[in-house]
């Protein structure tokens, strides 16, 4: 039986009338199920519960097995440590919290009947067979409304929340420097997928306060990044002896070569044009992180990445400057402006960017589903990313109103 049908009977109250102990016997009342947790941590919060007469309010988590607790390393994970019930249909084993404290289960008891169960069982695995695709695609072609508009501006800011997240991990890496923690983040994205970890670990390998010291001079900026990426060609004489220089100046230590992609890339996608892009950014964009956090019009926005004819480096496609705006830009808006409570439309910003064009979102459009701008992609890129490739059909807006339909029709 899939984990998804045990949600449903526990969600839906199935169990009622059917008597619930612990596995050492100890009799279970189940007062409130909870909150459906649609996020990471404990499947249901602030339920309430009765075991041996003992009322308890807390989480409860669900699992087919008991054994599954200790595959998901639960054991290991504070968050879980608030538990009052574990939820199975088969208890193979004890389990414990991360303070080694027993935690109590439950076999859960639920109706017999078999034709009913397997119409569950049948609606839950083929949502949850489809590995690689999106799951319930024979439904949503045949009604896209499924999908609704209030459950895509959801996921948006379920999206921005995990960036937020993000950018909260790196202002702990940079002391709570978020002009440092752009830098890390803006690096990243100019990997564009394919170089973002190479890319990142230069950034940290690379103080900023190195280079904020010769922002006037492109010369030394590119001479600094380049030699920390080790990507200064045998040919290239003058980069290499101005990287030896301020290499022992600041007693820089560089990357591995061998950490950076090239096959199968274009020219224009290059790691080394790619790096003398983000120099000539460093360059001409003082105070960047405040310009753009004070700036509110798109276009304003976009001319932070636009080179000037005078340089030699080659200027943004449309697209990459997108894509650093979606990214970097916006995220980086909108958590600075939640952790200082004040207000930022980025949804308004987000719809005035074309929408990208992956093989995900061209999944999506062929079921039918209008993709107008960034939002829209963005929101479709979290439900994939998050849902549908990790089978969590029953957290997700449509998966549940399809399962829930396949209930109802069994009666």
């Amino acid at each position: 039986m899939p984990e998804i049908v045990l949600h449903y009977i526990w969600e839906k109250c199935l169990w009622a009338g059917f008597e619930q102990q612990t596995t050492d016997g100890k009799p279970v009342e189940i007062l409130s199920v909870g909150e459906h947790n649609r996020d990471a941590g404990p499947d249901y919060s602030h339920a309430r519960i009765r075991i041996d007469g003992k009322e308890w309010v807390g989480n409860i988590e669900i699992h087919v097995c008991s054994s599954d607790w200790f595959k998901h390393k639960h054991h290991l994970d504070k968050a879980y440590d608030t538990i009052i019930l574990h939820v199975v249909r088969t208890a193979d084993k004890p389990i414990y919290n991360s303070r080694g404290e027993l935690i109590p289960q439950c076999v859960l008891n639920y109706p017999s009947d078999q034709d009913y169960l397997s119409g569950l069982f049948e609606s839950a695995q083929q949502m949850d067979s489809a590995v690689g695709r999106i799951g319930c695609a024979e439904q949503l072609l045949r009604e896209p409304a499924l999908l609704t508009e209030g459950w895509r501006k959801t996921l948006i800011l379920k999206r921005l929340e995990c960036k937020l997240a993000s950018i909260e991990r790196l202002l702990e890496i940079t002391k709570g420097s978020w002009e440092h923690a752009l830098y890390i983040s803006l690096a990243r994205n100019f990997g564009f997928h394919t170089n973002s970890v190479p890319f990142e670990e230069l950034a940290i390998n690379t103080p900023l306060s190195c280079l904020q010291k010769h922002r006037n001079s492109l010369f030394q900026l590119t001479a600094i990044l380049l030699g920390q990426a080790g990507l200064i060609h045998e040919d290239e004489n003058e980069l290499q002896k101005e990287y030896a220089f301020l290499r022992t100046k600041f007693g820089l230590t560089p990357l591995d070569a061998s950490i950076w992609k090239h096959a199968r890339m274009r020219p224009q996608n290059s790691p080394e044009l790619r790096i003398r892009q983000f120099a000539q950014l460093l360059h001409q964009s003082e105070n960047l992180l405040s310009k753009l956090l004070d700036t509110n019009e798109l276009r304003e926005l976009v001319k932070f990445f636009e080179f000037g004819e005078d340089t030699n480096v080659p200027a943004f496609g449309k697209s990459s400057i997108d894509i650093l705006l979606i990214n970097t830009v916006l995220p980086y808006k909108y958590a600075y402006a939640k952790h200082h409570h004040q207000e930022v439309d980025v949804l308004r910003l987000m719809e005035q960017i074309p929408a990208e064009n992956n093989t995900i979102i061209r999944q999506w459009r062929v079921l039918g589903q209008i993709v107008k701008n960034a939002a829209d992609t963005q929101a479709l890129l979290h439900l994939y990313q998050n849902y549908c490739q990790h089978h969590e059909c029953i957290n997700c807006e449509v998966g549940y109103k399809i399962f829930e339909n396949r209930q109802l029709r069994l009666f």
